[in-house]
């Protein structure tokens, strides 16, 4: 995939900020409302210190100054006292004053609770349901997504990208609004008590958010890397504990360790530069903000030193002002100066969590926009009955007959009995449309026959299997099910009408009867027990520590490869499916437990179409059919003894003329 130009990558994050906060606003738009007011009232109340600073000081100013005298005794605590601030007059006094800002400051107090605990309730409760949606959508993915896309890469979506989403909802959004209001409100404020103040504040915050640009990109940029490098680390520690055993057996421990030490060393390179720019971000910017601080209270000096000129402010206009409004102006300047410098620095400090939950969104975006798994088919599966005269009644009696319904488009619906006759017709297939895997391949298997495919690795064994259960589109030619387009079946119900056991196992945490009914969900423990002595598994199971309720961890890495096999087989048992799908079922298991297995194997297999792969060639030999696959083409078929007698290829490969590697 080409790389996005600069304009590219600029509209991909604007869409998915848009797209964030939409989907937000649409779920919670009440408590996003309310917690938006909230913030709004606390960034008010924080203002008003200076205000009321402003106020405070004009009436303790012309109680005890003969400038303007008040009406009353001369204790501003409780004498009345007609003030004159920011083009506002009041008729009032410092106990009133205080008594307002006090009511305002709990309010605002309240205020800063409320929004905090809405943010934190809406992110949590969006996290959970982002997180169900990625999954769920992960579940409806085809296989091909896994084979282009690393398991530690995928994980890193739900840990470290989810994570940045958290922080940007509950920490970097709020704070950024806050912060901004507050810059917004400060900026009005200082403009109505003082212009010439203000153009002091002007330079100094255009040499703040110039820092913020310059340096704070550049964080912005190595956080996005760091982020990107965090998932190749999480995918080679994946790889490294799953091959453990590999790497030990071949004393790759070195090279293991130097290469994960190369992309670790990768990461902290991004992290170390990411946090020395936005480390240093913020002690810059206020210093700025300290320089601005001094430099208003020097200009306001020399303002009050010129005579007249302390009155060239907005509001006030050229009319006289008094020393004692001047010097409110000016405490009340001062505070918002440093209220407005510190809320540039809350700010800049936010822009690396946006660009880095933006970042995030983005790759968890992506991966829900990732085209689901396509499913046209319209025939199901359904439990069926047969009256007297044979006929096929659906019923909703779970049975162990079953039919595929097929509607039509004149409105009828027919009904074919599920027999398990599998037919591959004239078959090609590639992986992505590259060089052709299968060629030209056909067979047929008729219900209760055992079909063997033997092949050297990569001759295309297991991808026959893959496209009967249509885990892949298949390129051309067609594939049968009892006379039907397998594309007209629901691939939900074509795969459960399908019992596989695979060569690699995946056990599940839980229990032992857990893993076995995970092949039927509604089995009786019962059913359970009887298909784990189908297996042979059940004299094992009943010498672990507490039997079948033993707990299961790790993908099972309490038990042998056999008796992990031997679970898989049982879990193939209980679904007791038509069609059984055996791909090297018994590779990872002894020859004495390969014995038993197959007497189990038998009895599971009576009366059902079953495929099976193997390298074992004794293990085939009373299949009806076997097809001898080399590099996608079918090169010999016919049953074990018609094979050896044309001592071809199947001859070879029996005798140890070949060997399947």
């Amino acid at each position: 995939m080409p790389p996005m130009r600069m304009k590219e990558r600029a509209r991909a994050k604007k869409g998915t900020v848009k797209r964030l906060l939409k989907t937000l606003f649409k779920l919670y738009p009440i408590r996003l409302s309310f917690a938006i007011f909230c913030i709004v009232f606390n960034v008010f109340a924080n203002l008003s210190s200076s205000i009321f600073a402003n106020f405070v000081t004009v009436c303790i100013k012309t109680a005890i100054s003969p400038e303007m005298p008040g009406v009353g005794p001369s204790n501003p605590f409780i004498g009345t006292y007609q003030i004159k601030a920011m083009g506002i007059s009041l008729n009032t006094n410092v106990t009133y004053l205080l008594l307002t800002m006090g009511i305002i400051y709990a309010f605002g107090i309240f205020a800063a609770w409320w929004w905090n605990r809405t943010m934190a309730i809406v992110t949590q409760q969006y996290m959970n349901r982002f997180r169900k949606e990625m999954f769920n959508h992960l579940q409806d993915l085809p296989i091909k997504y896994f084979d282009t896309h690393k398991y530690g890469e995928v994980m890193s979506l739900f840990t470290n990208d989810i994570d940045t989403i958290r922080q940007f909802i509950s920490q970097a959004l709020p704070t950024m609004l806050q912060a901004g209001l507050a810059v917004i409100f400060c900026f009005t404020a200082m403009l109505m008590n003082s212009v010439w103040l203000t153009l002091v504040t002007i330079v100094f915050a255009a040499a703040m958010f110039y820092v913020i640009k310059v340096i704070g990109g550049r964080a912005g940029k190595y956080f996005i890397k760091q982020q990107k490098q965090v998932a190749v680390v999480e995918g080679n520690i994946q790889e490294s504990i799953n091959g453990l055993k590999v790497i030990k057996v071949f004393t790759h421990e070195e090279e293991s360790t130097k290469q994960f030490d190369e992309i670790n060393d990768q990461l902290k390179d991004y992290s170390t530069t990411a946090n020395i720019h936005g480390n240093i971000t913020g002690p810059i910017n206020m210093n700025i903000g300290n320089f601005m601080y001094v430099l208003t209270a020097v200009v306001a000096f020399l303002m009050l030193v010129v005579p007249g000129f302390y009155n060239l402010s907005l509001l006030e206009g050229l009319s006289p002002i008094s020393i004692s409004t001047f010097w409110g102006i000016v405490i009340s300047f001062l505070m918002m100066t440093r209220m407005f410098a510190n809320n540039v620095n809350n700010f800049s400090q936010q822009i690396t969590f946006i660009v880095m939950g933006m970042a995030g969104a983005s790759r968890c975006f992506d991966l829900i926009d990732e085209k689901p798994e396509k499913d046209e088919g319209y025939v199901t599966l359904v439990h069926i009955k047969k009256d007297k005269d044979g006929n096929l009644i659906e019923t909703d009696e779970r049975t162990r007959d079953f039919a595929w319904k097929h509607p039509h488009k004149d409105g009828t619906t027919t009904y074919t009995e599920l027999k398990g006759d599998i037919l591959l017709d004239h078959v090609d297939f590639s992986y992505g449309g590259s060089k052709l895997v299968l060629q030209d391949v056909s067979i047929y298997a008729h219900p209760g026959q055992k079909i063997a495919l033997v092949g050297a690795t990569g001759a295309g064994k297991t991808t026959i299997t893959n496209l009967i259960n249509r885990f892949y589109p298949i390129n051309d030619g067609k594939v049968r099910y009892d006379g039907i387009n397998i594309n007209k079946i629901r691939k939900e119900d074509l795969r459960r009408s399908l019992g596989i056991v695979l060569q690699d196992v995946n056990l599940f945490t839980g229990t032992v009867m857990d893993n076995i009914r995970y092949g039927r969900l509604d089995a009786t423990d019962e059913e359970c027990i009887e298909a784990a002595k189908i297996a042979n598994a059940h004299d094992f199971i009943t010498r672990l520590p507490e039997g079948y309720q033993t707990m299961l961890s790790g993908d099972g890495a309490n038990l042998s490869q056999g008796q992990r096999q031997l679970l898989s087989i049982a879990r193939a048992a209980v679904a007791d499916a038509p069609v059984m799908i055996l791909d090297e079922a018994t590779s990872s298991i002894d020859t004495r437990t390969e014995r038993l297995v197959q007497k189990g194997m038998d009895q599971l297999m009576a009366g059902r179409t079953v495929f099976v792969i193997a390298h074992r060639l004794s293990t085939i030999q009373n299949a009806e059919a076997i097809m001898v696959l080399d590099h996608g083409k079918i090169i010999e078929r016919g049953n074990h003894n018609d094979l050896i007698a044309k001592k071809g290829y199947y001859y070879q490969l029996y005798t140890g003329a070949f060997e399947l590697e």
